[in-house]
């Protein structure tokens, strides 16, 4: 994959052309949509262990725009190409009963594929900004889907605050650019060895943290997330969750981080102290909730510690339980979203006191719940379990074992919420159960049931890519980050 603006011109292309076509296809939306996600699902997979710089035009770095492709964008790729595949499979049916309209949802949801495909393939500051917000403003859109109160609400206050960040982010790229006189990343990092870090670098970085803080929904930048999850349609629920505040949000702090300004003991204790208070604050606030989607928004909160966490001990240990953990917190949370949707398909409820006995109506959707439980819970052999083993590991390799320890703890809070959703949808019941509403329940349609089945399965297996440590799979993505600044300057220039 040496022409890496596919991955932005074949989602954008489709985008618009759906709105043209569809009013004489109708079958246009769905069937165009899961080609495309499918296709550049295979586009990115052929990125593995691939480096390559795609040169827009022919201008090189920093003249031109540029595309890098090392370790970490490739796994990026895999992750949001592959959610969104599995977001557009679920849809065909979901969208049909749920919402009806698909022609604008379909353009909307492609439109947020080719923004985060640019957000992590990108290699200046400006162009970063540009499909930043080309991903958001179709998300806004799209969290607001249902035109409900409640939707359009929570769709604003996404809007409110995650602008109020992207000033932030556009204000650090500014004090930037007129620092050092260049947008380009690379060019960025070889201005700052030249003249230093001075105390405009130091606010830049700053005002990146809380902006791209706000993006990965980390504790206290998270208010946004509880509303638009619950708001959203399932599969955006899951694009959310599963893509956006990744490539968003922790993509691309952490891109910022080893790779521009450097890791410092400073930034790694801001990291830890910030993961810690996600995983709990994030377990606390689920334990009390009891819809569904609502719950699930705060286990992602609460997931975004671990991740910030195992980034923020700075080893190499650590940056691939940080890197795994993402990994796998996009599959089982996104199969949770596909879970409660194809809950709410049978059911028309969220509400876990008034659902119940789904187990023997809907036995994939129970089984795949299982799973994703077993797996977001730590249990082992289910991924999970491995990407937090890997983080208590080197959390106590480099002398944390507190943070070990709150790992730990996490872990037991989202067994316990997690165990209420399996008692009270599937294998029990809620207090105003009504039994007479599971009568007609059926198992959600095909299509839906594949989304179910292939992240189920990738939840189950996913274990074997720890397999060889920092050297194994995951490996390019470790040395694309521990290798700091000098390894992105040579990356870009050749160096």
């Amino acid at each position: 994959m040496d022409n890496l603006s596919l991955f932005i011109a074949i989602p954008a292309a489709v985008a618009f052309l759906i709105p043209i076509v569809s009013h004489r296809l109708k079958w246009f939306p769905d069937v165009s949509s899961s080609v495309i996600t499918f296709i550049l699902f295979l586009f990115s997979l052929e990125t593995l262990n691939h480096q390559c710089i795609y040169q827009m035009g022919g201008w090189p770095a920093p003249i031109g725009i540029i595309f890098v492709l090392d370790g970490f964008s490739s796994m990026m790729l895999i992750i949001v190409n592959l959610i969104g595949f599995m977001a557009c499979l679920f849809s065909v049916d979901y969208m049909e009963k749920i919402y009806t309209s698909k022609l604008r949802y379909y353009s909307l949801l492609l439109l947020v594929i080719t923004g985060m495909n640019g957000v992590i393939l990108t290699g200046d500051l400006f162009n970063m900004f540009i499909f930043l917000e080309i991903a958001l403003i179709a998300s806004y859109a799209l969290v607001g889907f249902g035109c409900g109160s409640k939707d359009l609400e929570a769709s604003f206050k996404y809007l409110v605050i995650n602008m109020i960040a992207t000033y932030f982010i556009f204000l650090g790229i500014a004090l930037l650019y007129g620092r050092f006189a260049t947008l380009n990343m690379a060019h960025i990092v070889t201005s700052i060895q030249q003249y230093g870090t001075d105390s405009v670098v130091i606010f830049a970085f700053v005002l990146f943290f809380v902006g791209f803080g706000t993006k990965a929904a980390i504790v206290p930048f998270h208010a946004w997330v509880p509303d638009a999850y619950t708001a959203a349609p399932a599969p955006v629920s899951a694009l959310l969750a599963g893509g956006i505040i990744k490539s968003l949000g922790i993509y691309v702090l952490m891109r910022l981080t080893y790779n521009i300004f450097g890791m410092s003991q400073v930034i790694a204790n801001l990291f830890v102290y910030f993961g810690i208070a996600s995983i709990i604050i994030g377990a606390l606030m689920a334990l009390g909730q009891w819809n569904f989607k609502r719950l699930l928004a705060y286990h992602s909160i609460s997931h975004m510690g671990y991740i910030i966490l195992g980034f923020g001990l700075g080893s190499p240990l650590g940056i691939l339980g940080g890197v795994f953990h993402l990994f796998n917190h996009s599959l089982f949370k996104s199969l949770l979203f596909f879970n409660s949707g194809s809950v709410e398909y049978e059911t028309g409820n969220l509400n876990l006191r008034k659902l119940g006995r789904l187990s023997e109506k809907m036995p994939v959707t129970s089984v795949s719940s299982l799973i994703a439980f077993f797996s977001t819970s730590g249990i082992p052999p289910f991924n999970g379990f491995w990407s937090k083993l890997i983080i208590i590991i080197a959390a106590i390799q480099a002398g944390r074992p507190f943070s070990a320890l709150w790992v730990v703890i996490g872990s037991i809070l989202t067994l316990a919420y997690f165990a209420k959703i399996q008692r009270y949808v599937f294998f029990g019941n809620g207090d105003e159960f009504d039994e007479s509403q599971v009568k007609d329940i059926k198992e959600v349609p095909s299509l839906m049931r594949v989304s179910l089945i292939i992240l189920a399965v990738l939840c189950t297996i996913g274990g074997l890519l720890a397999i060889g440590g920092v050297n194994g799979v995951f490996g390019p993505v470790v040395n694309a980050l521990a290798g700091g600044t000098n390894q992105y300057i040579g990356e870009v220039f050749g160096k």
